[in-house]
């Protein structure tokens, strides 16, 4: 017999999207690194850009009626840095700010919190050509610039976070260059990082003074817990690099103040400059952390690279992006930032998978895979609640389908299906069953 697990009184059901990735309105906003990163000849699928994407700037209040009909009860989404300050700074687009001001009432008048992130990759263009995130005064530029956002919009809106995945931004972006602005240096890299932390921690000191008492300030991050591919002291010790990587580079500072001191020293000539005071800036005290959660990581050693590891492909279900469908993983990570970070709130502000969708014809989708997985990992998240996580949320990833930066429009991540020639959207499956989810605030099991 089925039973149902149900959800805290309160727990937030919402799903998420990214400014650059759904807006379209190239013409109403200043040009961003991923608008010059599209047209860099092999970066990405097929030469596709977001000039267009899901047109969502010209269409959320259908897209708002959509997330109604859902029964959301939040949509996480991102402001686009360059839509209101087309320059990074200086003089300010209103009719870019007012876009995010009629959103918000939108979404209001649906019941619906907004969780904004401030920053989700799409760096002003000409803050780029002053050095990006490279530039230390780019962290100052972006607490102003989140001072300007609060100011406009924090009279309705009470949950913040400074930064969609900065491990990305850094690592992705400046180290392998697979992601804007395409660079490849590792000593680069990590003072990208450096720089993205303390802008997080000047933000969190903008976004406080502007709002009220009911300012609720946090950040996101990509996590993935690293499991060794086998219990020898050299996998075990690769798992750890791995962890090093990818989760504690960001966690200790963030929660602890310190960078972690394995890593420091692996690093070597590499490490950032961190001056007087940065690292109390970057610790602020948050309302809570957002937990991107895709799949696990499994590791195994093999000297060659400055990490010493590979990662391994177990036996399993695999996405279309290639990552294992492995739902127990969310459940060791988040007791683990539980016990390990003790944040005072956790939400995963993303959760999602890409598949090979098929429109029928008679305007359907059947996506029993991604029903499957969220199915799952709804569980998993379940289960951490009953291991005392204080989980108070789950955002799904995505609304609907949208551009998958360099992988263009070949992956569709969406529980709402975008034909992107008509622009015309269609409820998956999983769009249903989610709707059941959230209204019942309960998975069966």
């Amino acid at each position: 017999m089925k039973q149902k697990r149900h959800f805290p009184q309160g727990f937030l059901w919402g799903t998420a999207t990214a400014a650059y990735q759904v807006e379209g309105g190239i013409a109403e906003r200043g040009r961003c690194i991923w608008d010059d990163f599209c047209r860099w000849p092999g970066k990405v699928w097929n030469g596709d850009t977001g000039d267009v994407a899901d047109d969502h700037y010209h269409r959320y209040r259908e897209d708002v009626d959509l997330m109604a009909r859902l029964g959301l009860g939040a949509y996480r989404f991102s402001i686009s840095w360059p839509r209101v300050l087309p320059s990074g700074a200086g003089v300010v687009n209103e009719t870019g700010l007012d876009f995010y001001s009629r959103l918000v009432d939108a979404l209001l008048a649906a019941n619906i919190q907004p969780f904004v992130t401030l920053y989700h990759w799409d760096l002003p263009a000409e803050l780029q050509r002053l050095g990006g995130w490279a530039a230390r005064d780019t962290a100052y530029r972006f607490a102003d610039y989140a001072a300007l956002v609060a100011h406009r919009l924090g009279d309705r809106v009470h949950h913040w976070i400074t930064h969609n995945e900065p491990w990305v931004v850094a690592f992705i972006g400046h180290l392998d260059g697979r992601h804007a602005p395409g660079w490849q240096d590792a000593c680069l890299a990590l003072q990208v990082a450096h720089h993205l932390l303390l802008s997080h921690g000047l933000a969190v000191d903008a976004l406080r003074a502007q709002g009220g008492s009911q300012t609720q300030v946090g950040i996101t991050l990509n996590l993935s817990p690293a499991y060794p591919a086998s219990d020898r002291a050299e996998d075990v010790a690769a798992a750890q690099r791995h962890d090093g990587y990818l989760n504690r580079w960001f966690l200790d500072p963030v929660f602890t103040g310190h960078y972690p001191q394995d890593m420091w020293a692996l690093y070597d000539y590499r490490v950032p400059r961190v001056a007087p005071g940065d690292l109390e800036i970057i610790r602020r005290p948050l309302d809570f952390l957002g937990v991107n959660y895709y799949s696990r990581v499994v590791l195994r050693h093999e000297p060659g690279n400055l990490l010493g590891y590979a990662a391994v492909q177990p036996a399993g279900e695999y996405t279309a992006m290639g990552w294992e469908v492995y739902p127990q993983g969310l459940t060791d990570l988040l007791c683990r930032l539980a016990q390990e970070y003790r944040p005072p709130a956790i939400y995963i502000t993303e959760n999602g998978c890409a598949y090979e969708d098929v429109l029928t014809e008679q305007g359907e989708v059947h996506d029993a895979k991604r029903v499957d997985y969220l199915h799952h990992h709804f569980l998993a998240a379940h289960r951490a609640l009953e291991q005392g996580v204080p989980l108070k949320g789950y955002f799904v990833w995505s609304l609907m389908d949208n551009f998958e930066w360099s992988y263009g429009y070949s992956r569709r991540f969406g529980i709402t299906y975008v034909d992107y020639a008509t622009q015309k959207r269609y409820l998956k499956d999983s769009a249903k069953y989610y709707a059941q989810v959230i209204a019942a605030n309960a998975v069966e099991e």
